[in-house]
């Protein structure tokens, strides 16, 4: 540490430079805070180097600011309203736009880099350079203290002072890049509850036996309708699924996954728009292809013949078959009822839903009820869908938390 590090160098220090913390970090230094920005990776901001299929997903034009709990879950959804309200996709786009990184809309408003997004983290040193942020990495951080109203962060590098640390150092997801429950420990030592954390936008797994006549199917992609829960408490998702040697996964799996709970059951409709019971009643009566080859329509082939091979009864004629049969076929392949044993963990999730919970942090400011200490991006309670909504949730809490330490100075 260089031997300025004392409560006079740095208003704040950001430990984490993910997409949160880069961000956060550039916007309070160009507000005028001195900040210290840390991290203990090798490689700055990995997971917006592999996000995206390696184009980075950075946010979503239908995110409605109005209305977050269509978008986010958490204990309280509707806890990030403020954040997103005063830092928007449009903003967003506009910094885009302002560092020349062309990018391009895909569907459901989902917004991808043309090229790498290694673009979006040389946009955000840059900012970072533009505000004279202080940026060690990669720089181990230990245990962090509170001496006569100071915060005491001890690093690889020697001991960092400030008034104010911005946790922003991400959830438990994808650990061979280096995530851990760094925040997660902070917030207990200082008293703060924790949503218990768990993997989202996960593949979800099935028991081996049960699963082996799907597992031929891997690679296998096709869009459906999926849901879980009952009544009010009913999600669902019109995406794309894909097929796993042990389970689902796909879109459809992963926009599920954060709402699916053990030992709940999918719902998928195989078929969507399709009403398989009327037109396989039609096909009986003009066709005397095999079930599969009717079924083919609608699905993949190769679903298809699984899927008949599930039962003798399906494996003749369809003029042959009994309408009792192909009344099953039909409720089966438009409502197949399936129960994950569970899911393809840490390693493959995406985010993680849980952390610190909300109701111990400012909405405005993301300062918690310890004076000084703020929490930021994946390491609170909010979780965001599938195409770019957590990444919004990074730059709109970084700001707004950026807001607060430059509402901080004298």
């Amino acid at each position: 540490m260089p031997d300025a590090a004392s409560s006079s160098r740095f208003d704040a220090i950001v430990i984490g430079a993910g997409a949160a913390g880069l961000f956060c970090a550039g916007v309070a230094g160009q507000l005028g805070v001195k900040v210290l920005l840390v991290d203990h990776a090798e490689k700055v901001a990995e997971k917006i180097r592999i996000s995206g299929g390696g184009r980075c997903n950075f946010t979503n034009r239908e995110l409605d600011p109005r209305a977050p709990h269509k978008h986010f879950l958490g204990a309280n959804p509707n806890f990030c309203r403020s954040a997103l309200a005063r830092y928007t996709p449009q903003d967003f786009l506009a910094l885009v736009l302002r560092h020349g990184i062309p990018f391009h809309e895909k569907h459901k408003g989902q917004l991808f880099g043309d090229r790498s997004a290694d673009d979006f983290i040389r946009m955000l040193l840059a900012e970072c350079g533009a505000g004279g942020v202080t940026h060690l990495q990669p720089c181990q951080v230990g245990g962090i203290a509170l001496s006569e109203g100071l915060y005491e962060v001890q690093t690889s590098a020697g001991l960092a002072r400030a008034p104010a640390v911005v946790i922003a150092t991400g959830g438990l997801s994808i650990p061979k890049i280096g995530a851990t429950d760094f925040g997660h420990r902070i917030g207990k030592q200082f008293g703060l509850g924790i949503v218990a954390p768990r993997p989202a936008l996960v593949p979800l797994t099935f028991d081996g036996t049960g699963w082996q006549p799907f597992a031929e199917l891997a690679g296998l992609s096709l869009p459906v309708r999926i849901a879980t829960g009952e009544k009010k408490d009913l999600i669902a998702f019109d995406e794309d699924l894909l097929f796993t040697h042990r389970g689902l996964s796909g879109p459809a799996v992963l926009q599920i996954s954060s709402y699916w709970r053990e030992g709940q059951p999918l719902r998928i409709d195989l078929a969507p728009g399709v009403d398989v019971a009327q037109e396989l009643s039609a096909a009986k009566a003009r066709s005397r292809k095999r079930i599969a080859n009717e079924l083919a329509q609608w699905v993949p082939a190769r679903l298809a013949d699984a899927w008949a091979q599930q039962d003798p009864a399906w494996q003749r004629p369809v003029n042959e078959a009994g309408d009792k049969a192909l009344q099953q076929l039909a409720q089966r392949l438009s409502r197949w009822e399936l129960v994950p044993t569970g899911s393809e963990g840490w390693r493959k999730a995406e985010v993680t839903a849980g952390g610190v919970d909300t109701r111990e942090l400012s909405s405005q400011t993301m300062e918690s009820r310890q004076p000084g200490l703020y929490f930021i991006g994946e390491a609170v309670d909010v979780t965001g869908w599938l195409g770019g909504y957590n990444f919004q949730w990074a730059w709109a809490s970084g700001y707004a938390c950026a807001q607060g330490l430059a509402s901080r100075l004298p």
